[in-house]
C-alpha cells in the first residue's frame, strides 16, 4: 500500500501535534517532517519532497499563502492544503489563486479530514457544488471593487447621474460636456461592466451601490 509522505507546518506546537495525531489514525499517511515557519516549509520540501503539505494559513514573517506560492513555484506536482480556523470564501479562495489543492478548518471531525485528504491524494474534486460555485462566479464575474475601479472619474459621474434618473441631455448640461460625448461615454461604461442598456445600468448601480447620488439635476427645464 502506498503511503502518502506529509509535511506539516504551523507555528503552534499543539496545532502541529493535533494534525500528527489525526494523520496517524490512518496508515495512508506518514509524516515525515513538522516545522514552525514557512521558510522551514520551504527548505524541508528542497530536500526531502513530501507529497502533501498542510500550511496553517496565518503565520509570522511568512503566512501559508505565500508559502504555498513559493513551493508551487518550485514543486507545481507537490499537493498543498491550507489550514485554517475561517471559514471565509475570500481565504478559501486567495489559497486556489496560489496553488492549494484544497482547504481544510481545523475544527472539522478527525474523519471528514482523513476522507477530504484521501479525496485530494486521488486526484478527486473535495469542494461541495455550492461552494465549486461560489469559486467559478469569483473567477468569472470581476468584483464590484474592480469593476468601480475600472471606471474612469468621469465614467463614474455619469453613471452617478444615470442612476439618478437624467437623460444624457441633462447630464450633458450637468458635466458640461455634449449629449455625443455622454453617449460615447455610456457605451464605455456598458462594454465594461457587460451590460446592455440603460436601465440595467441603472439598477446594477443602484444594487451594487455604485450611486453616490451626490449630483443635483439642473432645476430649469430641458
Amino acid at each position: 500500500m502506498k503511503r502518502f509522505r506529509v509535511l506539516i507546518v504551523d507555528d503552534h506546537a499543539h496545532a502541529r501535534e493535533a494534525m500528527s495525531e489525526i494523520l496517524s489514525m490512518d496508515d495512508s499517511f506518514e509524516v515525515i517532517g513538522v516545522v514552525a515557519s514557512g521558510a522551514e516549509a520551504i527548505a524541508f520540501t528542497e530536500q526531502w519532497m513530501p507529497d502533501l503539505i498542510l500550511i496553517d494559513i496565518q503565520m509570522p514573517e511568512m503566512d501559508g499563502l505565500e508559502t504555498t506560492r513559493r513551493i508551487k513555484q518550485g514543486y507545481p506536482y507537490v499537493k498543498i492544503v491550507i489550514v485554517t480556523v475561517s471559514d471565509e470564501i475570500s481565504y478559501l479562495f486567495e489559497a486556489l489563486k496560489q496553488g492549494a489543492q484544497g482547504y481544510l478548518l481545523k475544527n472539522l471531525a478527525p474523519s471528514t479530514w482523513i476522507q477530504y485528504l484521501h479525496s485530494i491524494m486521488h486526484e478527486e474534486v473535495p469542494l461541495s457544488r455550492e461552494l465549486a460555485v461560489q469559486i467559478l462566479k469569483e473567477f468569472a464575474v470581476p468584483s464590484v471593487i474592480e469593476e468601480r475601479e475600472a471606471l474612469t472619474a468621469r465614467e463614474k459621474e455619469i453613471l452617478d447621474c444615470v442612476s439618478s434618473g437624467s437623460t444624457n441631455r441633462e447630464i450633458g448640461v450637468i458635466l458640461g460636456i455634449s449629449e455625443h460625448t455622454v453617449k460615447n461615454h455610456l457605451k464605455n461604461i456598458l462594454q465594461k461592466l457587460q451590460l446592455q442598456n440603460r436601465t440595467q445600468l441603472t439598477r446594477y448601480a443602484l444594487e451594487q451601490g455604485l450611486a453616490s447620488r451626490s449630483l443635483q439635476f439642473p432645476k430649469e427645464k430641458l
